[in-house]
């Protein structure tokens, strides 16, 4: 996603010193829209052309494509795991490519991934996404170490690993029931409101809920098979199961429906 710095008459949210927030007036706010695929660095590199062209230079960046094969490694086309690969990952390579070098010219910015919790911690049956937001955590960090080694402090870095969304991208994930109150789905809204809070105070990293923090605090110190113990308390271990035997059959439906 591609974000142009607003007009000097927009209105925006800002945080104050003491922490309240206050909205400053706006008037003839506009928003251009663009349709890219961003797995190919072609498409990334004409459109962001384009935007520079029609609209000028951007000063905020959002990587937050994301797609899932829904299939046990053994089961999922060696397309699909490319496709995984190629959105979910090689897509902030282009991206930032495309828009880094104006922000280094005047040293101000500000690069957002989008990443996961399954980016800190992993589960079994996705092994292609979890591999892809790893990657993008990897990035991200590498690329915030680069512009402080470089002393770029204009060129703000946001990483944000929410939990599992309700936007029907995992639908069927299930955890432990009795964990389930306590970790239900995030709604998007708020998980949009937490991340601009961060993206507005210069956060470099938010997870959302602040469970997570726990949850990868003891990945980290943990023993392998604690954290199996742990995962298998929480449901974790097998939380994607349902998820994609959904995604199986729903394919297996449209198949049917088609007379494959």
């Amino acid at each position: 996603m591609f974000f142009p710095p607003p007009p000097p008459s927009s209105g925006y949210l800002r945080t104050a010193g003491n922490g309240e927030e206050e909205i400053l007036p706006h008037c003839n706010l506009q928003v251009f829209t663009y349709t890219c695929d961003v797995g190919k660095r072609e498409n990334v590199y004409l459109t962001a052309e384009r935007v520079r062209k029609e609209v000028g230079e951007v000063s905020v960046l959002v990587n937050n494509a994301g797609v899932v094969s829904g299939h046990h490694l053994l089961e999922c086309p060696d397309e699909l795991i490319e496709r995984t690969m190629m959105v979910n990952c090689h897509a902030h390579f282009w991206t930032t490519k495309a828009f880094l070098p104006t922000m280094l010219e005047i040293n101000h910015g500000h690069i957002v991934t989008v990443a996961s919790s399954l980016g800190l911690f992993s589960t079994a049956g996705v092994e292609d996404y979890c591999a892809s937001k790893f990657g993008v955590v990897g990035f991200h960090e590498s690329l915030s170490h680069e512009l402080k080694a470089a002393e770029k402090d204009g060129i703000k870095t946001t990483l944000v690993c929410p939990y599992l969304v309700d936007t029907g991208m995992f639908r069927g994930c299930r955890i432990r029931k009795e964990i389930e109150p306590f970790l239900p789905p995030l709604k998007p809204d708020y998980c949009v409101k937490q991340a601009m809070k961060a993206i507005l105070t210069d956060q470099p990293m938010i997870c959302t809920p602040r469970l997570m923090y726990m949850v990868t605090f003891m990945k980290s110190i943990l023993p392998f098979e604690a954290v199996v113990c742990m995962y298998r308390f929480l449901g974790a271990d097998k939380c994607m199961y349902p998820f994609i035997a959904q995604r199986k059959q729903a394919t297996n439906n449209n198949e049917a429906k088609n007379g494959i």
